[in-house]
């Protein structure tokens, strides 16, 4: 459904962690297409703090920050109750603060070819560009899929 000023909100954001995308869809269209990079250990589902591996599974955006040290960043509600059980149970911390971010600040330059390697600590990465277009399309408990 458009806003009130005519811009479709996108409903839900799958991430494909092989293909190296970001989805954004409204229904079954999908409105935009991102490359990424991800945590400098992705594969896997994300098991603990510090492992730089990206979760795995449903989630949601929670909120936002203006102000992040990578251009801007949205927060995935990462961890969920079963990670914080499996991590217990492993007698280990779950991790998190895990974002769909833009670039380092200062870093914006180096645009596209930061996907040359996967660099974050568990966090999904986009070029600045491509980060402006995601923070004014999601909202706020927009639904996220990050499949392996």
């Amino acid at each position: 459904m458009p806003n009130r000023c005519g811009v479709i909100r996108v409903d839900r954001i799958i991430v494909n962690k092989a293909r190296r995308e970001l989805l954004l869809l409204h229904g079954e269209s999908v409105l935009r297409t991102y490359r990424i990079a991800l945590g400098r250990n992705p594969v896997g589902p994300k098991a603990e703090e510090g492992d730089g591996k990206t979760p795995e599974g449903r989630y949601s955006i929670d909120r936002r920050n203006p102000n992040s040290r990578f251009h801007l960043s949205l927060h995935i509600s990462y961890p969920n109750d079963s990670d914080r059980e499996r991590a217990c149970a492993r007698g280990v911390d779950p991790g998190g603060d895990v974002m769909i971010h833009g670039l380092r600040n200062g870093e914006g330059h180096i645009g596209e070819a930061h996907r040359e390697t996967d660099w974050t600590r568990g966090c999904i990465a986009v070029t600045d560009e491509g980060m402006d277009e995601i923070w004014e399309l999601v909202e706020d408990g927009t639904p996220i899929e990050i499949n392996p």
